[in-house]
């Protein structure tokens, strides 16, 4: 009976000894250990990212040209479009895992597919978004006169709030459906004698179109500009997402702190020349990952997001942007940012 019983805890000892070598070889056996690795470690897989012309995506400029996103252990296929109109498409179609866009883009597209999120801020228009027109002095001298626009809801608040102080309305003016670009070519060539766009065709247009911006987003937190993705893509691709706003961050200070060398990398992005990206940057507020804990997704400060988002949410529904209400508060996802 002894000789069975030491046998048999030999046998226990060994199987004991056996399990512990195995789980040791194998993490996965673990429920804590095969979260934490996953959770930290990028996937090897490219993210595919959507960008279009604008100065508030410098950061992301430099940080693909010097390829942050390697140094981060990351590979991201960069897409760029010339029409900001088609990077929010591209994002619906699931062609795109993240995409830079309009604030006020986002709460639209959200209404379409609710799994959209707001991620990251990188910068709150400061006199890049605008109105470009000749012979008008006021809001209701736009009465009756033909509008060309893109067509995006940032541009829709803007174009909104401008009408308001003079009491008209979209119904008391004619929109023409032009791309920011070439609303802003036409308006210099003389072609058209009112147009909303953006920068970098905004000041340019004034210019050379003999006109003035008679309204803009400076001086406001009206147009936030936004990295979105959809809910599926932010659990499954955390780790990713957050060495991509590393090198996002990386971005920025390389465009704050060597402007030689960013001016180069922004003003081929732009279509202008290095000597006038300066001047493009000043219509921007642009944020590093800092900057977006302690300002953006800080309830407490005063250019906070939430704010922003609840306008457009509140005024997208009123001009019919949207027809149903939307809640501010599920519009974007600030645990990537806060948890960097």
């Amino acid at each position: 009976m002894f000789r069975l019983t030491r046998r048999f805890i030999q046998f226990c000892l060994l199987a004991i000894v056996t399990f512990g070598l195995l789980v040791a070889c194998n993490p996965q056996q673990s429920a804590t250990d095969s979260t934490t690795p996953a959770a930290s470690a990028p996937s090897g897989k490219p993210l595919v990212v959507g960008s279009s012309p604008w100065p508030g995506f410098a950061g992301h400029y430099a940080a693909v040209a010097k390829d942050f996103f390697k140094e981060e252990g990351i590979t991201v296929n960069d897409t760029y479009f010339q029409v900001a109109t088609d990077v929010n498409t591209a994002l619906l179609a699931d062609r795109l895992d993240l995409a830079w866009t309009g604030g006020p883009d986002a709460v639209v597209m959200a209404a379409q597919d609710p799994s959209l999120k707001i991620i990251m801020i990188s910068d709150y228009s400061d006199g890049a978004d605008g109105i470009l027109a000749r012979g008008v002095s006021s809001p209701a001298d736009l009465k009756g006169k033909t509008v060309a626009w893109e067509t995006l809801p940032l541009q829709a608040l803007l174009l909104r709030k401008y009408l308001e102080q003079g009491g008209l309305t979209e119904k008391d003016i004619q929109l023409q459906v032009i791309p920011a670009a070439e609303a802003a070519a036409a308006f210099a060539a003389n072609k058209i004698d009112v147009a909303v766009t953006y920068e970098p065709w905004l000041t340019t247009a004034a210019k050379e179109g003999n006109g003035q911006v008679i309204f803009s987003s400076k001086g406001t937190n009206i147009i936030p500009v936004a990295l979105v993705a959809k809910e599926s893509v932010i659990q499954e691709r955390k780790a990713d997402i957050q060495a991509f706003m590393r090198a996002i961050d990386r971005g920025v200070k390389l465009v704050r702190e060597n402007p030689d060398e960013a001016n180069a990398i922004v003003a081929a992005k732009l279509g202008v020349k290095p000597e006038e990206v300066p001047e493009q940057l000043a219509t921007v507020r642009m944020f590093d990952v800092a900057e977006n804990k302690e300002i953006i997704f800080n309830p407490s400060h005063p250019l906070n997001v939430m704010d922003s988002l609840a306008f457009a949410a509140k005024t997208s529904q009123e001009i019919g942007l949207i027809s149903a209400p939307l809640d501010a508060s599920k519009l974007y996802d600030d645990s990537l940012i806060k948890n960097l």
